[in-house]
């Protein structure tokens, strides 16, 4: 074609040279992905969650959990280690104690099975972040969240069980506690005894917008904290609301949350960034039992990449908004990461 003036060249570069968008182009190849790629997982995203039992020497694997243990305090003790050496910064604790009743007494006895493996983690590796999960459903008789009176789990007597459990974590040397109960006030009663005990530094992760979710069964397992009778719809939110997502979430801050949770993550992506694009908190979202194991189990019998699926997850929460992953896939991740 003989170009005559510019007006023609306008005409040619539109129609000939350019007919339609290449977005390919830039993904033509590793290097070109890698170079413009908007979200990037880290090992610094990532909290590993941890099952501590009564015992010595005990490593035992939950059956619908493959890879992941109730372990006493000397085994947690040397999963530390390896977290720590593997560049994973942190861990949350869950306990398993040896008796229950229907306060949870042992949640806050100061020679309780988390007390005492938060002392000596961060005795044997005081570099690893330790956050603990702060709630009595594993350590009730009836396996609910608080204390029951008649077919009520009640809220205020609860929150303050909950507030001397918190202490006496932070008095064994936790990082950092995180309310899991979803009761009113909880964030507050907490923040309040920390401070009158001096922890005034202590942060405080708050499990925010926790819904009553079916993805629990697993965890529920590993934690041995199965409800004996009735459910946690109570206090756990309704998976079919959003906007009371936000309405909690403000609460616990205003309450003095400093961290902010979504659980679970999956079927909440849209919490997630909701709540990020509202606040602009630190917000974290938990990677739930449920979650883990149908990659787990899809991935045992040939249905899925694994690995692939696992990255692509934990990738798609962080693009959601969530700054931090409380994962069970957090060791594998960050293998896959180096």
């Amino acid at each position: 074609m003989e170009i005559t003036n510019k007006s023609s060249l306008e005409d040619l570069i539109k129609t000939e040279t350019h007919p339609f968008a290449r977005h390919r182009r830039l993904r033509l190849t590793e290097t070109l992905r890698s170079m413009v790629r908007e979200t990037e997982l880290s090992k610094n995203d990532f909290i590993y969650p941890l099952f501590v039992c009564p015992g010595i020497k005990v490593k035992k694997e939950v059956s619908s959990m493959p890879g992941v243990y109730q372990m006493s305090v000397d085994e947690i003790v040397q999963e530390c280690a390896e977290v720590k050496s593997l560049g994973v910064p942190a861990v949350i604790l869950f306990g398993i104690p040896e008796h229950k009743d229907e306060i949870g007494s042992e949640a806050y006895d100061e020679l309780g099975i988390v007390q005492r493996a938060v002392h000596a983690i961060k005795k044997e590796v005081p570099e690893l972040f330790v956050i603990t999960d702060v709630c009595l459903c594993e350590y009730t008789s009836h396996g609910h969240c608080g204390i029951v009176r008649g077919n009520e789990i009640v809220n205020d007597e609860s929150i303050e069980l909950l507030a001397k459990a918190a202490l006496t974590h932070v008095q064994a040397g936790a990082d950092m506690v995180a309310p899991s109960d979803m009761f009113d006030g909880r964030v507050k009663a907490i923040r309040q005894i920390l401070d009158e005990n001096g922890f005034y530094n202590t942060p405080i992760m708050s499990y925010a917008a926790k819904y009553a979710s079916g993805f629990y069964g697993p965890f529920r397992e590993a934690a041995e904290s199965t409800p004996k009778f009735g459910d946690r719809r109570s206090h756990q939110m309704d998976p079919a609301n959003s906007d009371e997502a936000l309405r909690e979430v403000q609460t616990d801050i205003e309450e003095g949350a400093d961290i902010v949770m979504v659980k679970p993550a999956l079927p909440y992506l849209d919490i997630i960034r909701r709540v990020k694009d509202t606040f602009n908190m630190p917000t974290a979202a938990y990677n739930v039992s449920g979650e883990y194991s149908m990659v787990k189990a899809a991935g045992k019998l040939g249905w899925i990449d694994e690995q692939r699926v696992m990255m692509e997850m934990l990738t798609g929460i962080k693009r959601a908004g969530a700054d931090l992953i409380l994962t069970y896939f957090a060791k594998e991740a960050v293998r896959l990461l180096r």
